[in-house]
This record gives structure tokens, C-alpha cells and sequence, in this order.
């Protein structure tokens, strides 16, 4: 993994802040993202929601979708905008909610919050401007009807936590509609906590079936993604585009109902725990590998340590020698071919050749000539081949995040 300084939510936060401080105060600067009417254009904003928008609200807009694909918000609703940013989602919802409704902006940049407040809020009699994290909403259970959010959760260190509280201040049924950036392919290497990476919108998102995942966690019903669209094609930055490109960020809008009660924590458990979950989990990381090892380690040594345990103890076990040695030999020939797939990503065939050549030393040991240090060297080799694939697959992903002078361990 990539060693870096390590940073504090604290700090991914200011970071953050910084930024989007940034885009408040000067939004004719040069960002690694779309701003203003141009990103309103490529988003699908039509222009009766848009041209209303006071200007120099409208100048610092930096969503990353249209979250009202979804139509969630409905007249007359209680709504909450996350992650407003500059106000823009929040005053087109003002004017759907109409005057029996209400909006309440919120967001934990002050400069995003200020400038909302004196360019628009004194307009928008329905509307509240609150300055707070995602992580911890200072509104009431259920007190909300629906829940609006533009490229704000990608942003958030503690997501889980982010999507539990939007449920708790959802009434049952109410919906949320979401536009955030997903990625394809985790980031593995340890730069997720760098802030310079965290505010290019990609090291902060989430695969997007564990996005999807997180809100089911959390109670939410009816998921549904309403449209993806490439949305780092539109950024003025060469190296936010190969960086989106590598790793397979695009944007998501979906749309979500709230159930009528959280999961309980056993049903949490099971959700969180499915092994369909963590072997996609492993493979995206690149662990697929080493899990098909270590059962072959286990099926090996770990069976014979058993078999002695019980026989010690006066149980009459023995092991099939043919079933044993199968066992192992498939458990083998699994770990040599997903660490021989390592080569997409860093297309360097040093890995696969080792594997290749520990898996002969164990097949030869299990069927040909028993021998327990071949067998041992064998493991060996496949376990450096196992390391080496992991150590190469973070250095093309350090490389593609611009971290290639730095250290690895």
C-alpha cells in the first residue's frame, strides 16, 4: 500500500471546505469539475427550473446529476436538500413544493451557506438555510417527507452514517432522490484519506452495488436507479478524466422509499455478512487470490492438524487420501488463476510465473511424489506470487492517482 501522511476526517473536511469555498467565492476559478449553467446543460436541468435561478446562485452550481429525474418531491412537501451547496436543488424544490411547503438547505460549507442566504433566501419565503454535516442532521425522526442530494455523499467520510440519519428524519414512505458519484473498482491504495485525492470526487465514492447495498442496510425500499451518465467526460481536467476513466466513476441518480421501521441488527448482520457480498467485495480488491490460498493452506495443514487434534483426543477419524489431495489441488489451481488474472491490471506476468511454478511443486508433492519440504516450497511460491500480484496491483493504482514517487509497504 501507498504509506502517506495519514489525515483526520477533520481534515478530509476542511479539505472539503476549502474547495467548495472556493467555488462559492470565485466561481469563475479553474476546478477538476463542470460549474454553473454549462453543468446545468449536460445534466438535463430543464430550463423553466433553471432560468428562474438568481445568478450568482445559479454561477456556483457543482452538482454532479439532476437528482429530479427521480421526482420525489411532490407539493406541499417538507424537503431536505444535502449537501446544498450554493442552493441551486434547494430553491428549484422551493418552487415545486410550492408555499404550503418548505426547504430546508443544508450544508457544512459557510461560504455555500452564506451566499445562499444573501442571494436568495429573502426570496424564497419556504425556505431554511442550515449550516451542518451529513454525518449528524440536527432535525428530529421523521420530521422530513423528502430528501434531495446532488454529489454530496461521495464527499462524506462516514456514508453509513450519512444514509442512517436520512432515514431517521424521513417519515415512513418518504423518498429520497440521490445523484452521486460511483465508481467501478474500489481504490485499494491507502490515499483515501489524502484530501488532495478526497475533493476529486472519485477516492471519496463507492462501488455502486455497495452503495445500493448501504441504503438497503439502512431500511431503505424500492432502490432504483433512474440514469448513469459519464459524468467526468465534462471535466476540464486531463488527469480527473484518466483518473475517472481508470477506476470507472461515473454519476447515478436513483430514487428510494423509506420502510416503516430499521432493520434490526440480526437482519443488518445477515445483510452485511451474505457471501455474495464479500467475494464480490474480494475480488474487486484483488483478494480472490490469497482467500483461495489460504483454503488451500487449510485444507492441507489445517486438516491434518485437526485429524491429529481428534485422534488425540480417542476419535477414530482418518482422511481420504484422494479426497484430501483433490481438495488441495483444486484449492491450487483456483489461487494460481486468480493470481494469473492480476495481469489486466499491472500486465506484468512475474506474478502468474511463480504461482505456476508453486502450484507444480504441490501438484507434484500430492500426486506424483509425496515430499513435505516440496510441498512447503511450493506454498511458498505461490504465497510471493500472491504478494507480489497485490503489491503490483496497488502500484498501477498509485500510478493512475498520481502517487508514484511515493513509498510502499
Amino acid at each position: 500500500m501507498v504509506a502517506i501522511l495519514g489525515y483526520s476526517p477533520q481534515q478530509i473536511t476542511e479539505a472539503v471546505q476549502d474547495m467548495y469555498t472556493a467555488v462559492a467565492e470565485m466561481p469563475d476559478g479553474h476546478f477538476h469539475f463542470p460549474v454553473g449553467r454549462e453543468a446545468f446543460r449536460f445534466l438535463g436541468y430543464s430550463a423553466r427550473d433553471t432560468d428562474a435561478l438568481p445568478a450568482a446562485i445559479a454561477d456556483s452550481f457543482a452538482g454532479v446529476g439532476n437528482p429530479f429525474t427521480a421526482q420525489a418531491v411532490c407539493p406541499g412537501d417538507t424537503v431536505l436538500d444535502v449537501g446544498a451547496g450554493a442552493g441551486n436543488d434547494s430553491l428549484i424544490a422551493a418552487a415545486r413544493v410550492g408555499a404550503d411547503g418548505r426547504v430546508i438547505a443544508l450544508d457544512l460549507t459557510a461560504a455555500m451557506t452564506r451566499k445562499l442566504k444573501q442571494h436568495a433566501a429573502s426570496q424564497y419565503g419556504n425556505v431554511e438555510v442550515i449550516q451542518a454535516s451529513a454525518e449528524q442532521l440536527p432535525l428530529a425522526d421523521e420530521s422530513i417527507d423528502s430528501i434531495t442530494s446532488n454529489g454530496a455523499l461521495n464527499l462524506v467520510p462516514d456514508k453509513r452514517k450519512a444514509i442512517r440519519e436520512m432515514f431517521r428524519v424521513l417519515r415512513p414512505g418518504g423518498q429520497l432522490q440521490l445523484a452521486d458519484v460511483v465508481i467501478n473498482r474500489p481504490v485499494n491504495v491507502n490515499c483515501d484519506s489524502d484530501p488532495r485525492l478526497w475533493v476529486e470526487c472519485v477516492v471519496g465514492a463507492t462501488v455502486e452495488d455497495k452503495l445500493l447495498a448501504m441504503l438497503g442496510d439502512a431500511g431503505f425500499e424500492d432502490i432504483h436507479i433512474v440514469r448513469r451518465l459519464d459524468y467526468f467526460a465534462h471535466s476540464p481536467s486531463q488527469q480527473t478524466r484518466e483518473i475517472a476513466q481508470g477506476f470507472g466513476a461515473h454519476s447515478v441518480e436513483l430514487t428510494a422509499k423509506r420502510a416503516d421501521h430499521a432493520p434490526g441488527w440480526l437482519h443488518q448482520w445477515l445483510r452485511r455478512g451474505h457471501p455474495r457480498r464479500w467475494l464480490a467485495d474480494l475480488h474487486r480488491r484483488g483478494f480472490l487470490g490469497v482467500a483461495a490460498l489460504m483454503l488451500a493452506l487449510i485444507s492441507c495443514y489445517g486438516s491434518l492438524a485437526a485429524v491429529a487434534i481428534l485422534a488425540a483426543l480417542g476419535a477414530g477419524i482418518t482422511l481420504s487420501p484422494g479426497l484430501w489431495a483433490g481438495t488441495i489441488a483444486v484449492f491450487t489451481l483456483l489461487a494460481t488463476l486468480l493470481i494469473a488474472t492480476g495481469f489486466r491490471r499491472h500486465r506484468s506476468v512475474g506474478p502468474a510465473f511463480l504461482a505456476s511454478i508453486g502450484m507444480a511443486l504441490v501438484l507434484y508433492a500430492l500426486f506424483i511424489d509425496y515430499g513435505v519440504i516440496i510441498e512447503f516450497i511450493g506454498f511458498v511460491f505461490l504465497a510471493g506470487a500472491a504478494g507480489r500480484d497485490l503489491y503490483l496491483r496497488r502500484r498501477e493504482e498509485a500510478g493512475r492517482l498520481g502517487l508514484k514517487s511515493r513509498a510502499y509497504i
